[in-house]
């Protein structure tokens, strides 16, 4: 009767011949799998990747730029208001999606034009309600005022279209010296009469 307990008492897992070899297998087996994909791991970092016969090439093709910039042309011709409605503005104001006043709609625009140009402009530049911002796409700031002009116009308003801030410059200028043109003729008639 002692040999019994005493035999329980010194059990292990392993009960059966099967569960040795299973034990011995793994034990010998598993610790080699982790060690081979340890050494695949710290080793590949410097083999190219599959398909790569030019490492140099792979790497290049790996650190190229993700984004695109496009360049457009400063003096190009501003797009009119008809044009910059038909390219960015038609698809929700021609349908009235998304709660968007729809196009000649006077009594949807009423309220809008009594905020005054600037306010409207300023909307469509950073965006308002489920309106997008549209400053910084296809067409620069100047050409969306124009587009606003241009819907606001066809539901009664009577906004003058923006011209481009360098045009006004110019066109200040060009005033400037008008109005001194005549001061300088007469300063020069009278010099000359002397």
């Amino acid at each position: 009767m002692s040999a019994t307990p005493h035999e329980e008492a010194h059990a292990g897992p392993i009960k059966n011949p099967k569960q040795l070899l299973i034990a011995v297998f793994l034990s010998f087996v598993i610790p080699v799998l982790v060690i081979i994909g340890l050494v695949t791991i710290v080793s590949s970092e410097n083999k190219p990747g599959p398909g790569a016969a030019n490492p140099e090439m792979a790497k290049a093709q790996r650190l190229q730029k993700v984004g695109h910039i496009e360049i457009r042309d400063a003096n190009r011709p501003l797009r009119g208001g008809e044009a910059v409605y038909n390219g960015q503005c038609a698809a929700c104001h021609a349908t009235g999606a998304a709660g968007a006043p729809k196009f000649q709609d006077v009594a949807a625009w009423g309220p809008r034009l009594a905020q005054g140009l600037e306010t409207l402009v300023h909307s469509a530049l950073a965006g308002k309600g489920a309106m997008a911002p549209q400053g910084g796409g296809d067409f620069n700031d100047t050409e969306i005022a124009r587009g606003v002009v241009y819907m606001a116009n066809a539901a009664g308003a009577k906004f003058e279209e923006p011209n481009p801030p360098a045009a006004e410059g110019a066109a200040a200028e060009a005033a400037a010296a008008e109005a001194a043109a005549p001061a300088n003729t007469a300063q020069q008639g009278a010099a000359a009469a002397k």
